[in-house]
């Protein structure tokens, strides 16, 4: 169900966990995090968090931790600022959306790359017939 109050709930929501994880925050686990988005249930009372963390997986399970340990902070946050019946209990997923941009990123690098040295740079384009000038006859 994505009603309209669910879609702001959400963007609502997402804003408060990232401002809350940007400036209050000071668990040295939580470090380099970016919300992406959130879902939340139609019945408001859960909202998955999807968080995208710069580091290798280990920095990332870290981090997951940390936001484990921190999801009270932050429901007490999303309750001060937002006026709902229900706090949605939070949980956090980490977003692979970025890691697998760059992975395709870098295979197309890979595959692109033969065939841009197979090509001489110095050489000058083939010449193409077709393209010949034609003067107009003068009759």
């Amino acid at each position: 169900m994505s009603s309209r109050r669910i879609l702001r709930a959400a963007e609502a929501i997402r804003e408060v966990v990232s401002t809350a994880i940007l400036l209050e925050l000071h668990d040295p686990r939580i470090q380099d995090v970016t919300v992406t988005y959130v879902e939340v249930a139609g019945d408001m009372r859960t909202a998955k968090v999807h968080v995208s963390i710069m580091g290798d997986e280990k920095k990332q399970e870290l981090t997951l931790h940390g936001l484990h340990s921190a999801a009270g902070y932050l429901q007490q946050q999303i309750g001060d600022r937002i006026e709902t019946r229900y706090i949605p209990r939070l949980t956090f997923v980490l977003d692979q959306g970025v890691k697998h941009s760059l992975k395709i990123s870098r295979i197309l690098q890979d595959v692109l790359s033969p065939e841009t040295e197979t090509a001489e740079p110095d050489s000058p384009p083939p010449e193409n017939p077709a393209h010949d000038e034609i003067t107009p006859s003068s009759s």
